[in-house]
């Protein structure tokens, strides 16, 4: 017999939307409740169209004090660019000064690419990276390699503080052309008890090929889970209701915050 609470979510479907490469953690960590899982990535990576200013910026890597990774992201383009470049130095020399990463998840990731951690944010968002650095970066070069869709409000916390920052596009976030349109069928006839929103991007994307309507609607009966505070205020700037919201920002903070959504308020399973 199943075990309700090794199991909080059996018998739940989850759809998760973001990118299969950085689903892992939250599809094991929903796994690990007893979630059904499906998987529609309604967003993907690629490098900037013009790779010039993040090139430049990457020959001189060794000139700067900081480099600041507000995603998993941007470290796995920036190393990945540093290896077409043919800039990666062998052996066990630093790479650059100092990095910061926005959370533990992207901290991870960045050590495994060869990027010893000096500080990870207390508060997992890139806002609360800029302000817990604001002593740091005074007089000092940073580097701010991030997405074209994060826009320049890091950086310009970062040079209020008094740092010489470098802000270069180290990748885009774009929508897939063609979703899945059965799973997108299957979320019109609310066959999913939780969707679960990473980034704002993702947000945008699936109402993009649902409509925001759509969703608004569909919000009355399936559960909607943001990953952090930047995720849930796009959700509702659109009128959607965000019913989870994550208070750490990390796969584990989130598939948390999903079982106490519903063991509070013992919702039953959706009958099958």
């Amino acid at each position: 017999m199943t075990n309700a609470a090794d199991n909080p979510l059996a018998a739940k479907r989850i759809l998760v939307t973001r990118a299969p490469e950085q689903a892992q953690a939250l599809i094991h960590e929903l796994h690990r409740f007893g979630a059904e899982v499906i998987l529609l990535p309604v967003v993907a990576f690629e490098a900037p169209q013009d790779s010039g200013p993040l090139d430049h910026a990457l020959r001189e890597l060794s000139t700067f004090d900081w480099v600041l990774f507000t995603s998993q992201n941007a470290v796995r383009f920036v190393s990945s660019r540093l290896d077409q470049l043919g800039l990666r130095r062998p052996g066990p020399e630093k790479i650059v000064q100092r990095t910061a990463a926005v959370g533990l998840t992207t901290a991870e990731v960045a050590k495994q690419q060869g990027f010893p951690v000096d500080y990870v944010a207390t508060d997992h968002t890139a806002h609360g990276l800029a302000n817990e650095l604001q002593g740091s970066v005074k007089g000092r070069k940073v580097l701010l390699p991030r997405s074209d869709r994060s826009g320049n409000h890091i950086a310009d916390a970062l040079r209020e503080s008094g740092g010489l920052v470098t802000d270069v596009i180290a990748y885009r976030t774009v929508a897939p052309e063609e979703p899945d349109q059965t799973i997108l069928d299957r979320i019109r006839a609310g066959e999913v008890d939780v969707i679960i929103f990473a980034s704002p991007s993702a947000f945008h994307n699936l109402a993009g090929f649902l409509g925001v309507g759509e969703l608004i609607k569909l919000a009355e009966n399936i559960q909607f889970a943001a990953i952090g505070p930047t995720t849930a205020r796009a959700m509702r700037e659109s009128g959607v209701r965000v019913h989870i919201e994550a208070e750490e920002v990390s796969a584990a903070g989130l598939a948390d915050a999903i079982v106490k959504h519903f063991r509070d308020r013992a919702i039953p399973p959706r009958q099958i």
